[in-house]
């Protein structure tokens, strides 16, 4: 099976970048899109034959998720059970005869750090939710999770120790939850190569490719043999992240 992930910062405007085709030539049989910043029925999207599913937050423009799949889910659900986590729209389940899929767009923790704090507690009940599922059935994750985990994941670590997505704090919850049974496929196939996923809208950055790779596919480690590949697609347009996939023998 192939899966690929987008942080599409805005749907409604990435669908005027390309976005379509885009995906149609990833040929995915789902797709997990993060930061769609829309309520259903805002925009029509025509990727052929798929189901659809948005979770949208309350904050109208602001963060949700969606999954899009050619297989019709044995189950839907949207958040993860917590009502203080689940008014954003950041967490989109799917359930599948043998394995679990998520696509996530895990809180920032912003400029100055103001909502650190915050942060700290979703990934704390976010790794309780994966572990849950990892014990029905295998789980295939994705999404932005905001957080460069080494320093090989970002072009400048030194000028970015301690700035969102680079404190010792999140990088420490990713590390737990890769020795929490979970593998991130990237680097399982490419341990050394620096590839990034997300650039910033100044100075240049993906002109001069000062990026980071946030966006991730992580998954139960007792499928991880059977991933076949996991690509960033870099030469994609139309966000200011680009999409990754993975094929895997499910």
């Amino acid at each position: 099976m192939r899966f690929v992930s987008w942080n599409v910062n805005g749907l409604r405007a990435c669908l005027g970048k390309g976005f379509e085709d885009s995906m149609k030539s990833l040929d995915a049989d789902i797709y997990g899109l993060q930061e769609t910043k829309m309520q259903p029925g805002q925009a029509a999207v025509d990727l052929g034959d798929y189901t659809e599913y948005f979770n949208s937050a309350d904050k109208k423009g602001y963060s949700g998720t969606a999954v899009f799949t050619k297989e019709k889910p044995i189950n839907v659900t949207y958040g993860i059970g917590i009502d203080e986590h689940d008014h954003e729209g950041r967490v989109i389940t799917a359930e599948y005869d043998n394995f679990y899929f998520v696509t996530c767009y895990t809180p920032n923790s912003q400029n100055e750090l103001k909502r650190l704090d915050y942060r700290m507690k979703w990934e704390e009940d976010f790794l309780e939710y994966l572990k849950a599922l990892d014990k029905l059935k295998p789980v295939v994750l994705c999404g932005d999770l905001n957080v460069a985990k080494e320093e090989i994941d970002l072009k400048n670590p030194k000028t970015n120790r301690m700035n969102a997505g680079f404190t010792d704090e999140e990088r420490e919850k990713m590390r737990i939850l890769l020795s929490s049974g979970f593998t991130d496929s990237f680097r399982f196939l490419h341990p050394d190569e620096e590839k990034y996923s997300w650039w910033s809208y100044r100075f240049n950055a993906r002109a001069n490719n000062a990026g980071w790779r946030i966006d991730y596919f992580i998954v139960s480690d007792r499928i991880k043999d059977k991933i076949k590949s996991a690509e960033i697609h870099n030469d994609i347009m139309g966000s200011d992240h680009c999409p990754v996939s993975i094929e895997i023998d499910l």
